[in-house]
């Protein structure tokens, strides 16, 4: 057999890309932790202190499923507060921690089902990681732990893990804290003079248990891969000064969140999902309807203290940009996030009664200093979607634009008016919602006050307007991809068409730990591509072995569901260490998707998007299926900590900034997911997300088109479920005349894992739709589908067109142009 080719290391030694990325993932990580309450008990310098809790030595650094990173190692809190010079007393209780870890893990094993992947069907397959093992919240802390302890400060660590095919649970102390948890936490209170209490969870929780008791600090850790320990440590030491603000609304209990009964199967009815809160998602409903919640949207404390004011406010082309001071007037180097909102008038469409419009975060400044920021809002920003003429539209009035702390701490700086009612973007109407329900609506008005504030007036010639057109994309190919799909028969198309599975045809460059892979003809020079997964950085084999016969096997499992496998099974699947060729790859694990977007940062990450990109380059991966996006409509979503927020502009500024940076290496590509609306996990491969068009535009659609528009990501994946009962992967509305026509995507549209496999979305109909290709495909695929083209159910022209797709990406991949640099120049192909 002949020997594969790879890019993987033969060397486990650390390289310099590899400590850049550290570098910029402990950044991330501290600006992205968020301080919740300080009653001055930080920052705290090295010291002795108690630590307890299930995160403090076992800290989580992402979730399950694919959003898990095999990087070489994850520091802990505990690791991270010893490298600062912290001396941890507490060696007993974390000792006893980890015999009661081990022994429920292998409670577990034996209680679980161990069962192969054989034989189930196909929902059963996409929920293979639904029953995965959760840390357990810990022993009780003992007077004798407290006494023994000898010291006065004491940091007690909560961590929760969710992840993929399952979503958090109410009845198993999930969102809310166990017992005991609350019993520890209230002794350590009463024993120890300062208690901090650090949240290692990947959504938000409810503390209603522990509200009062006097704890001196609470800190918002989320999960921040490799580096985190290290980066709490920097907050805590005052090192860095916390930044981070929340990208979600905190509610003081899970029954303020709207129609929350109905998420999931709480109402027993996992399969439809009413959207009915329409647009009133996260904030929107919570600050509208006037409704206590713990910690509002946009909410961050400081050890530092900042003046700002506007300085000036001016139109541009797009839409108008707001200038603010920052002045640092505390006592400690910190940088500012700038938010800004916008009220917007209800003339005959009814508003929330604020929006995030736009943001900025400042440059570290020291006490004293101060920096101009320009805060850019764009008039589609300020629009709203009336169904009734299917148009994006700036209704006549008066739009308040403010400056807040938070969501629910705003003051206005200047206003907009719009002395017309302006049709921004005529569109069509798309996804017809099928099922009866009445949307929240309400009646209030919220003035806005703009005495002696600058009104600036819109001129209405001036507001550039697009109305779109709606027929099937006519793509313009390079001229070797013109030859290329004259030269290839329909066989090699549908084959193109589809992936070639976990196990298929040997892709031209191994990528060990691949997702899948694109189909490869060597002989018209057409290489495959590597799809790897993500969010949280690249999903690989950190270990494999290369074997005498010329196969690439594991040496560890490669996603935590699988160490709970049968011992001989594991054994048959990985490689031997004496006898095979050990190969490396040493991937990034990144802080989590909901981490990152609590930098608000965009600038930074953009360089997390470039770190990526560099690790894409080293390991042969030409596609990240990164990054995902989806918005948190419900804190109970399993996958809530692999996407960004509840708003959805947020969620497009971030995925915009990663997609550029992992984008200027030229030939690799993300993979903007999960389009749209997958914001639950249970039953995801099966439920019909019910929402009316106004919401799906403006909340769940709309970070994909700022990512789209604003950084041609070259990917789009689709997701499991259906959008009013039409599996998306299938649905024209948005692979096509959303996608394509409205937002001028020219990339490829893969359907997420198995999402087309029997009793799910069709093959045949996702192509005609506009959903390129099939993952992770296999032989079965093409077979298919080549029966529908018989059948005339599949024309060539639309093949062609998916294929076409496909083949730009391999034409402008890495991965081609290292091996036939020749046809980048293009030269012709071989005859």
């Amino acid at each position: 057999m002949k020997k594969p080719r790879y890019k993987a290391s033969h060397s486990d030694a650390v390289v310099s890309r590899e400590e850049n990325s550290r570098r910029i993932a402990r950044r991330a990580a501290a600006e992205s932790i968020v301080l919740l309450e300080n009653d001055g008990a930080l920052p705290l310098q090295p010291c002795r202190i108690a630590l307890y809790g299930a995160g403090a030595a076992r800290t989580i650094k992402g979730g399950t499923g694919s959003g898990e990173v095999n990087s070489r190692h994850s520091v802990t809190i505990r690791e991270g507060l010893e490298n600062a010079g912290f001396a941890i007393t507490t060696d007993a209780w974390l000792t006893r921690y980890d015999a009661y870890c081990a022994e429920k893990r292998e409670e577990f094993r034996k209680n679980s089902d161990r069962s192969l992947p054989i034989g189930k069907s196909s929902a059963e397959l996409i929920n293979i990681m639904a029953n995965a093992f959760r840390i357990p919240p810990g022993p009780p802390v003992t007077e004798e732990d407290i006494t023994s302890s000898e010291t006065d400060t004491c940091m007690y660590v909560i961590c929760r893990q969710a992840g993929e095919c399952a979503d958090r649970d109410l009845k198993q102390y999930d969102f809310t804290l166990t017992e005991e948890e609350t019993r520890n936490i209230t002794a350590c209170v009463q024993h120890y003079a300062k208690t901090i209490l650090v949240i290692n969870t990947g959504g938000s929780m409810d503390l209603s248990a522990v509200e009062g008791l006097g704890i001196s600090a609470v800190l918002y850790y989320a999960q921040q891969g490799d580096e985190g320990g290290n980066a709490l440590a920097d907050i805590v030491t005052g090192a860095v000064t916390p930044s981070g603000a929340l990208t979600d609304t905190w509610v003081r209990s899970y029954s303020d969140v709207p129609y929350g009964d109905g998420f999931g199967d709480l109402d027993g009815c996992p399969d439809d999902t009413e959207y009915r809160e329409g647009i009133y998602v996260g904030y929107r409903y919570y600050d509208t309807f006037d409704v206590p919640v713990r910690y509002p949207f946009g909410y961050g404390l400081s050890y530092t203290r900042f003046a700002v004011s506007c300085s000036g406010a001016s139109f541009t082309d797009t839409g108008i940009q707001v200038s603010f001071t920052v002045r640092n007037t505390g006592p400690m180097p910190g940088r500012k996030i700038v938010q800004v909102y916008a009220m917007c008038p209800s003339v005959r469409l009814k508003k929330e009664k604020k929006r995030l419009a736009g943001f900025a975060k400042t440059s570290l400044l020291a006490p004293g200093e101060a920096e101009e920021l320009t805060v850019a809002i764009d008039h589609h920003t300020l629009a709203s979607y009336d169904e009734t003429i299917a148009a994006f539209v700036l209704e006549e009035g008066t739009y308040a634009i403010c400056y807040g702390n938070h969501v629910s701490d705003t003051v206005a700086v200047c206003g907009v008016k719009y002395p017309e009612t302006i049709i921004l973007e005529q569109c069509m109407n798309i996804c017809p919602c099928d099922a009866e329900f009445e949307e929240l609506t309400h009646d209030r008005v919220f003035p806005a006050d703009l005495a002696g504030l600058p009104v600036l007036e819109a001129d209405p010639a001036r507001i550039p307007r697009s109305v779109y057109r709606y027929e099937r994309p006519k793509e313009i190919h390079s001229e070797t991809v013109q030859k290329w799909l004259g030269r290839l028969t329909v066989r090699r198309k549908l084959a193109l068409l589809a992936g070639t599975g976990y196990i298929g045809s040997r892709p031209w460059l191994y990528v060990p730990g691949a997702a899948a892979y694109t189909a490869c003809f060597a002989d018209e020079q057409i290489c495959s591509l590597a799809l790897c997964d993500g969010p949280a950085g690249l999903r690989l084999q950190r270990v494999s072995a290369l074997t005498k016969n010329g196969t690439i096997k594991p040496m560890e499992m490669m996603m935590d569901f699988m160490n709970d496998w049968p011992a001989p099974l594991k054994r048959i699947l990985c490689g031997n260490a004496e006898k095979d060729i050990l190969l490396y790859q040493n991937a990034t694990a990144f802080p989590t998707g909901t981490a990152l977007a609590q930098t608000w940062n965009t600038t930074l990450l953009a360089e997390i998007g470039d770190a990526a990109g560099q690790e894409m380059e080293a390991f042969g991966c030409s596609i990240w299926l990164a990054p995902g996006m989806n918005i948190h409509r419900n804190p109970l979503c399993g996958r809530n900590y692999e996407y960004f927020s509840e708003d959805p502009l947020l969620t497009g500024k971030a995925a915009a900034a990663i997609t550029r940076g992992v984008q200027k290496h030229a030939g690799c590509y993300v993979t903007l997911k999960h389009y749209a609306c997958n914001n639950q996990e249970t039953a995801r491969a099966v439920t019909s997300a019910n929402v009316k068009e106004r919401a799906l535009r403006e909340i769940y659609l709309e970070g994909f088109r700022i990512a789209v528009t604003e950084a041609d990501a070259h990917a789009v994946m689709t997701s499991y479920n259906k959008v009013n009962h039409v599996y998306t992967p299938n649905s024209y509305d948005l692979c096509t005349n959303v996608l394509r026509n409205e937002w001028n995507f020219h990339g490829v549209v893969m359907t997420d894992w198995m999402s087309t496999n029997k009793g799910l979305a069709s093959r045949p109909l996702a192509y005609k739709a506009g959903n390129d290709l099939i993952m992770p495909g296999g032989p079965s695929v093409p077979r298919e589908c080549r029966k529908a083209f018989i059948r005339g159910e599949l024309s060539i022209e639309e093949i062609d067109l998916c294929a076409g797709r496909i083949l730009e990406l391999v034409y402008r991949s890495r991965v081609q142009n290292e091996f036939f640099p020749q046809m980048s120049a293009g030269s012709d192909l071989p005859e």
